[in-house]
Formats: C-alpha cells, structure tokens, sequence
C-alpha cells in the first residue's frame, strides 16, 4: 500500500493503532481492496514521492474490503454522486500496525534485490496504490527491511 508522507506515514500508523485506507478511486485498485485484501493479510506500506521513496514498514489487513462510506457523503472529497448503499462502487479496508523498519527500503534497492524483478512497484509506470505482493517477495522485502539500519 503506497501512501505519500504528506498525507500518512508508518509513525502515523503505530500512533493511531489502526486506520482505514479509504478514497482509492481506481478500478484496479478498487478490485485489490473489495476482493483479494483479508483479514490477516501482511501489508508492506510504502512512502511514495519521498526521499527516497520505499517500504517503511508494516501492517495489516484487520477489517476485509467493504464499501467506502465518504463515496456517499456529500461534499465530502471522496464523494462519488453515483455510487449508492444498494450500488456501492468504491471500496476500503481496515489496516492495523505492526512494525517500522529501522531504515527505509528504498525503491533501488527493491529493483536490485533478487526475487523481486517481477514485483508490481519494481516496474516502470506503476503506479497504482494497492499492488499486489507475493508471499515470496514480502518475505524478501520484510527480510530486507529487518537488517536495515
């Protein structure tokens, strides 16, 4: 999950406990949220358009997709006027803490690591906030993150 500093970070995470990853109005993204993210799903949360931009720490999936409810609140800046109760078009998940890395793992470094040459955030042009990860390349990145200092 990728989220500019400006907006939230990891530290903002650990203080609040949990919190919910709303205002995805992509459809790829949107389909990550409502149909793949469970409870219990490990999340590498990634700092994007920092210095450097990379994995900070990590979370979890404690609350599975269901309907965004600022898509419904008028004037709110999430709001979309076709989205319903009955017809929900957009979606968020509930995440909670687990862990900040001593030292960011940087977006380079991703990209030179063995194993993750085939990871979604390694690839020119992606840019999408929710990508999924393989369980074989969180372990890397979470190994990675570890020995960081």
């Amino acid at each position: 999950m990728k989220c500019e500093p400006s907006a939230y970070t990891i530290d903002d995470l650990k203080r609040d406990k949990t919190t919910s990853w709303e205002g995805v109005r992509n459809f790829q993204a949107r389909n990550f949220l409502r149909d793949d993210m469970q409870v219990g799903d490990g999340v590498l949360f990634y700092a994007s358009n920092a210095e450097p931009s990379g994995v900070t720490g990590l979370a979890e999936i404690v609350r599975a997709g269901y309907p965004d409810r600022f898509a419904l609140k008028k004037g709110h800046r999430y709001y979309d006027e076709k989205s319903t109760k009955e017809n929900p078009i957009w979606y968020m998940v509930d995440i909670g803490y687990v862990a900040t890395f001593p030292a960011i793992v940087p977006l380079e470094m991703l990209k030179e690591t063995p194993g993750l040459e085939q990871m979604m955030v390694t690839k020119k042009g992606s840019r999408l906030s929710i990508q999924p990860v393989a369980e074989s390349e969180y372990d890397i990145v979470v190994a990675l993150g570890k020995k960081r200092r």
